[in-house]
């Protein structure tokens, strides 16, 4: 194979024999550390994608390398069929963390999800006495909960959801944030509501101040469970340890994932309380790799991070600088901010460019950030990021907008400058 020098060497190679589910930035990272990445030619760029918030703690924190590679020289995987030294811990110390009695830990966010939705259905069958086969779960207009076909099966995004039936039944839509539309949907073979405390796909869309609680307050009138989906919005993100608890709401189970593995190793988990866990009995669910050495050893390092709650601070104290700086765009080329910690939607003028657009100019400007629908993008930092570097990011996109909208807003003094 002739030798791969340059960006696009690699990407020409990706596309001949990568599936092209992806459309990906053109740059290809060759080295990682902290909120840095640099490309194979030698460029230098601030990552505000964090790998969708699996990177919260940064690329390869100290912390996190060291108890990967201690366990490297120990053991990696023996599968639940023995027990392993690692798995107790890591449970114990994630339990502690969200505030539940027991873990069942996957590897990947949609199976969590997955193992959430059983769980609820089960625990409706065994538990609250539904008839067989007859559990309804509620969800969320604009969810993002994975690619599964169940999971799919409730999404309202075309792209993702087109082509793939037949769909698994079982599911009742209603808006994101409406309360008495969720109301209205309980009915007596009701089970759980699931949602995200943010809706990161949606460009961090945040439900009105007072629905996660009065959601909460519902689900325990109506005997319903409540899940509460942590796999992007959670571990830090938001400036608390959960979402939820932004406005100080406990959910009956918590999936959790993405950062957990602390860009090292995909991990998992669903918490939940011993009553509802323990509807989960030997043979009914598993996963090999669930659970093994190498992700509890890494995730039992991302829980003693977290636990300081230095990093939760870290976003909680930065807020206010990221949203002042992004709102100022407001009327000059931004049409609206949403920013909950360390998490930001903008939503740029459509008449100047695309999110895409934005994205490949904030390449130019050395910034990493996330394309999403129309001109929507999203930044998400590693919590790990001081107010100057985040001053980067906000100053990189306010140089592309501003150029942009002033191009637009006043051609003729733009035409002059040139």
């Amino acid at each position: 194979m002739t030798e791969l020098s340059t960006n696009q060497d690699f990407i020409d190679l990706e596309d001949r024999v990568a599936a092209h589910n992806y459309s990906s930035l053109p740059v290809v990272v060759e080295h990682a550390e902290g909120i840095w990445v640099t490309d194979v030619e030698g460029n230098r760029y601030l990552d505000a994608l964090s790998a969708h918030s699996a990177l919260n703690l940064g690329h390869r924190h100290p912390a996190l390398v060291a108890a990967a590679k201690d366990q490297l020289d120990r053991s990696t995987l023996t599968s639940r069929a023995i027990h392993s030294d690692q798995l107790g811990l890591f449970c114990a110390r994630l339990a502690g963390l969200v505030g539940k009695d027991m873990i069942l830990p996957m590897n990947t966010g949609a199976e969590a999800v997955e193992t959430a939705l059983k769980i609820a259905r089960k625990w409706g069958y065994l538990v609250k006495g539904i008839a067989p086969e007859q559990a309804e779960i509620i969800v969320m207009d604009g969810n993002f909960h994975g690619r599964t076909t169940t999971i799919i099966s409730f999404s309202d995004n075309p792209e993702a959801r087109d082509h793939y039936g037949p769909y698994t039944p079982g599911f009742v839509s209603v808006p994101f944030g409406d309360l008495p539309a969720i109301e209205a949907a309980i009915g007596e073979d009701t089970v759980a509501v699931i949602l995200e405390p943010v809706q990161g796909a949606q460009g961090v869309r945040i439900p009105k101040e007072g629905f996660l609680p009065g959601l909460r307050e519902l689900c325990t009138a109506r005997n319903v469970l409540m899940i509460d989906d942590e796999i992007q919005a959670g571990l830090g993100r938001v400036g608390t340890t959960l979402a939820c608890r932004y406005e100080g709401v406990e959910a009956d189970l918590y999936t959790l994932g993405k950062a957990l593995g602390g860009g090292i190793v995909p991990v998992s988990a669903v918490a939940a309380d011993r009553e509802v866990m323990e509807v989960i009995t030997p043979g009914t669910h598993g996963s090999t790799f669930g659970g093994n050495p190498l992700a509890a050893a890494v995730g039992k390092a991302v829980c003693d991070l977290l636990a300081t709650g230095e990093y939760q601070q870290n976003a909680a104290n930065l807020e206010n600088q990221f949203r002042e700086t992004l709102e100022a765009l407001i009327g000059r080329g931004v049409n609206e901010v949403r920013v909950r910690g360390l998490w930001a939607g903008v939503d740029i003028d459509p008449t100047l460019m695309t999110g895409k657009q934005a994205c490949e100019r904030l390449v130019k400007n050395g910034v990493l950030a996330m394309a999403l629908h129309g001109s929507t993008i999203r930044l998400a930092p590693p919590l790990t990021i001081t107010g100057e570097e985040l001053r980067i990011i906000t100053d990189a996109l306010t140089d592309i907008v501003l150029c942009r909208w002033a191009a637009i807003t006043y051609p003729m003094a733009s035409a002059r400058r040139v």
